[in-house]
């Protein structure tokens, strides 16, 4: 069999030629220095400290124009610390759940104004508007996120209030002035929302009666004249407003509501109306909108 040799004498290396050759290695990239967890912390706290004293400012007011106030101001906190998580630097574990606060922050800040709402009669009250607000629920979810990795983010959320849902018995008078003729008038109401009836002449309120969804009242006693109907449906019924607080309509008939009370031959002739605040086959009652501003009271 064929087998290799080897030589005893000894090769000579090509001129200009070396034994062995280093390859140049590129400089590492220097690390990027990770943020000091103290220092994010420092940073939280500088960005909600405002706002939790502005939300306890909220907890605190009245309803009304110092809570209105309040709304305000922690809505304008609300966008300034989001402003604030949004340039801060983070450490890599915290860099989701800090985008997600300020994302929640912006919300909150939109809530707050929007709890506000118009001053109007049918106006919710905004601790209720809070209550079903998306904006808290999003910034607690996102604070017990940083929270569980070491970093506080809890805020004091203002308390808010389940939405009420107050009647009044049905044919109770909201308003009753002077009743002594011998008119009388029933209100059938067969729309989906309570209503509160009311009749004027001229500028004063002559009654308001409130008539539940479903029902009929009857009002007796009117005096003789020529009198408006306005009537205004919706839920939770407030005392103090005189107005519903949800899903408001008002409205008015456009005919009058005319009363007269007569001597004829053999008695009294005395006049009585029926009203139907819903739509009805062969009614010949036309009604229209009214400014909320310009619903009797």
């Amino acid at each position: 069999p064929l087998a290799a040799c080897s030589s005893d004498s000894g090769g000579e290396e090509p001129a200009g030629g070396t034994g062995s050759s280093a390859a140049a290695s590129a400089p590492s990239p220097s690390p990027t220095p990770t943020v000091d967890p103290d220092a994010y912390r420092h940073a939280l706290t500088g960005a909600l400290g405002p706002l939790n004293s502005a939300l306890s400012a909220v907890d605190k007011a009245d309803e009304g124009g110092s809570l209105d106030k309040a709304l305000d101001a922690a809505a304008t906190k609300a966008d300034a610390a989001a402003d604030a998580l949004e340039t801060a630097r983070t450490p890599d574990n915290a860099t989701t759940g800090n985008s997600q606060l300020a994302l929640a922050l912006r919300a909150l800040g939109q809530d707050l104004k929007s709890a506000r709402g118009d001053g109007g009669r049918c106006a919710t009250s905004p601790r209720v508007e809070l209550g079903t607000a998306q904006g808290p629920k999003s910034v607690k979810e996102a604070g017990r996120t940083l929270t569980a990795l070491g970093y506080d983010a809890s805020l004091r959320l203002p308390r808010t209030e389940q939405a009420k849902h107050r009647r009044l018995a049905n044919g109770s008078f909201v308003r009753d002035g002077s009743r002594g003729g011998l008119g009388r008038l029933t209100i059938n109401n067969g729309t989906s929302s309570d209503a509160v009836v009311t009749l004027t002449r001229g500028e004063r309120t002559a009654f308001a009666v409130y008539v539940r969804k479903g029902s009929e009242a009857t009002v007796r006693s009117v005096n003789s004249g020529s009198y408006t109907v306005y009537f205004t449906t919706g839920e939770d019924w407030s005392a103090g407003k005189r107005s519903f607080t949800r899903g408001c309509s008002f409205e008015k008939f456009d005919d009058k509501a005319n009363f007269r009370t007569v001597q004829v031959s053999g008695g009294t002739q005395y006049t009585v109306l029926k009203f139907t605040l819903n739509k009805v086959i062969g009614g010949n009652a036309t009604t229209s909108q009214v400014p909320p501003g310009e619903f009797p009271s």
